[in-house]
């Protein structure tokens, strides 16, 4: 919920409609208005429908198991196989078809890979795992980059009931540690390097580290290589835990391994995002839920065919990859694209110089994306050849100028394009348009997905009136199946950050369970929600949530630091970038420049480069209340030039103030 004295606010202007071209809405997936009418009267059951769409070893008793909420279980006595739904079941009809496409840092490394390859890579991989002792129900942490080993061993874990846990490659060794830990994992994957601008790196080198601070005993340690040798960089001791993969492969070329039937509720995988407490919370989704929505929502949102070529320009590291490049369009039998390295490596037109190459049907990015394309401007997109017929961003809201940019420019002005709203914790879109069933708002991420409740809270806990075009707190007023089953190995903490806030939670009865989304949203009198962002201490950094937490501990492993404080600052390309207030140790006789070389250098070792702060500021003081809880909102006010919240309940009104005039000075 918002700070005390700080209410949401809504200061975006109304925006023009678009129609989705009449082409489009011949031939998408669902072009019956009566899907929203259906979901509504018939819930849950309606949701068999999502289910359906996936191939089940014994059907399901009951869709929605509500009586232990918000402990829901969804399809419960169905069982399935989320590595077969991917693979198997599209052999007879498309094995020489392309899974995936990938494409290396240098544009002339390609590779094609058909189902029948990854039905045949999958396999080695499974029992390969089994080789170095992964059961049933092991976590396995994997520490993969954008490489075709990280599908291949995510769809492995499936295989033989091994929920993975994935971290993404720009976490650091530290925090490959925690998750290690967290998961209590016994083997871990990893490669020996990848490109970032076409330069190799030493990807070893984090796990190396990780091992070291892990509390956990690793067992094992299987290494994929980037290429066909172990790169020249990278060394394995005698004594290491590391086994290469290509050996282990070797063994295992012409296995077949039989997917092991999963009851719906089992976890596929771990997610972790980022938490308030600075301790990371490790998402775990179920089988048979998680598999239905995000198939579901890959057909009627994104509109995938099995004919498509479609491209998800996100990292699998993050929900995005696991749901919509892995689970959902897999599912559905489509191709889907993959690349290495970053947007502008080695110009700044490497995106649509793929798109143009595969022919790319389904473009789906972030709105940070969005705005670097726009910064490097429209001359980079218009020398290449590519058609999309559909858009999507993801991960934070997109601005109305970036959106119309992007329909422009990118989508030729006869895309459609869908903002979608949802988190790690949904599994899948929750609030978006069906793309040929409703006009496209700029900066709206439009109506609920079919079956889905969003309603908006004011701050004492209580229902809003709808569609008035107020702010309030963003919540979801019934399960649905793509929703996460807890925070793995903590119930409690489970509850503490997504259902106390607005629910009765001794209560029985799951109409008093209310799931709190965490964002601040307007429902306007059109019926669609435009999402505002994070209302905790949670940051979007180019599509990367970061919790404020966690980034303060690790500039406080700094010694010159007292006391520090992080606030999100707006900026044009990443969305977001944390400033760090810092209060340092009486007596430090280091230069500020010294400290402030000490904190960026603490945080890229504890979290990752990605996170590093984009200003730090040394400060007498910092904004507290009487109790003494920081009001990061004020700093948050301050980095932006806002005017300053509430300052009455502080201990010393003055401390925003003289900071303002820090940064600011006359401005």
């Amino acid at each position: 919920m918002s700070e005390e004295g700080s209410p949401l606010e809504s200061r975006l202007t109304e925006q023009e409609y678009f129609r989705p071209p009449t082409e489009f809405v011949g031939q998408a997936n669902v072009s019956d208005p009566d899907i929203y009418d259906r979901f509504d009267e018939n819930y849950p059951e309606a949701f068999e429908e999502y289910a359906e769409l996936l191939d089940w070893d014994e059907h399901w008793d009951e869709v929605l198991d509500d009586s232990n909420p918000p402990f829901y279980e969804w399809f419960s006595g169905g069982q399935l196989n989320a590595s077969y739904n991917c693979i198997d079941r599209h052999l007879d009809e498309r094995k020489n078809q392309a899974a995936f496409i990938w494409e290396g840092t240098d544009s002339e490394e390609r590779e094609t890979i058909t189902y029948q390859d990854l039905y045949n890579r999958v396999n080695a991989a499974a029992a390969s795992l089994r080789d170095v002792g992964v059961e049933e129900d092991d976590v396995v942490t994997c520490h993969l980059p954008m490489l075709p080993a990280l599908p291949v061993t995510m769809l492995a874990c499936a295989r033989i009931g091994a929920p993975h846990s994935e971290v993404f490659a720009g976490f650091s060794a530290q925090a490959l540690a925690d998750r290690i830990d967290d998961a209590d994992s016994d083997v871990v994957v990893t490669c020996d390097g990848y490109y970032r601008r076409g330069e190799f790196l030493n990807h070893k080198e984090k796990c190396d580290e990780a091992l070291e601070l892990a509390e956990s005993d690793v067992d094992s340690v299987v290494l994929w290589t980037r290429h066909d040798e172990l790169h020249e960089d990278v060394e394995i001791d005698g004594d290491d835990p590391y086994v290469l993969a290509d050996d282990l492969l070797a063994d295992n070329e012409r296995a077949r391994v039989d997917p092991v039937s999963r009851d719906a509720e089992d976890p596929l995988f771990l997610m972790y995002t980022s938490g308030t407490t600075g301790q990371p919370k490790g998402c775990q989704h179920r089988t048979g839920g998680y598999m239905s929505y995000v198939t579901a929502t890959s057909k009627y949102v994104l509109d995938i065919e099995p004919e498509d070529t479609y491209w998800c320009a996100a990292d699998i590291g993050w929900i995005t990859g696991h749901s919509y490049i892995v689970y959902g369009p897999l599912a559905l039998g489509t191709t889907s694209v993959m690349y290495e390295d970053t947007p502008d490596h080695p110009h700044k037109g490497r995106i649509w110089e793929i798109a143009e190459r595969y022919d790319v049907d389904i473009f789906h990015t972030s709105p940070t994306a969005v705005r670097m394309f726009m910064k490097w401007g429209a001359e980079h997109v218009d020398e290449y050849d590519f058609d999309f017929r559909h858009m999507t961003t993801v991960g934070e809201p997109i601005q109305p100028e970036a959106w119309l940019w992007y329909y422009k420019h990118i989508g030729d002005e006869d895309a459609v394009i869908v903002d979608t709203w949802w988190q790690t914790e949904t599994g899948g879109h929750l609030i978006t348009n069906l793309p040929a069933l409703k006009d496209m708002k700029p900066g709206s991420a439009g109506l609920p997905a079919p079956g889905i409740q969003p309603a908006l809270y004011d701050d004492g806990g209580e229902p809003m009136e709808p569609a008035t075009g107020k702010a309030g707190n963003l919540v979801i007023e019934k399960p649905w199946p793509g929703m996460l089953q807890t925070v793995y190995g903590n119930d409690e903490r489970f509850i503490e950050e997504y259902w106390q806030d607005f629910s009765d939670t001794d209560s029985d009865d799951p109409e008093d369970w209310v799931y709190k989304a965490g964002d601040g949203a307007v429902h306007e009198d059109d019926g669609y929600f435009r999402v505002l962002g994070r209302l905790d201490d949670v940051m979007n950094v180019a599509g990367h949530r970061l919790g404020t937490m966690e980034l303060e501990s690790a500039v406080s492993e700094v010694q010159d630091v007292a006391e520090a404080a992080v606030a999100a600052r707006d900026h044009d390309e990443k969305g977001e970038v944390p400033d760090v207030y810092v209060v340092v140790r009486e007596g430090v006789s280091a230069s500020n420049e010294e400290v402030r070389d000490r904190i960026i250098e603490a945080v890229e070792d504890e979290i990752g480069k990605f996170a590093r702060p984009d200003r730090v500021v040394f400060v007498e003081d910092l904004p507290k209340t009487r109790s003494g809880k920081i009001m990061r909102r004020l700093l948050e006010n301050i980095s932006n030039g806002d005017e300053l919240g509430n300052t009455t309940t502080l201990r010393d009104p003055s401390v925003p103030e003289d900071i303002r005039d820090q940064v600011h000075g006359d401005d």
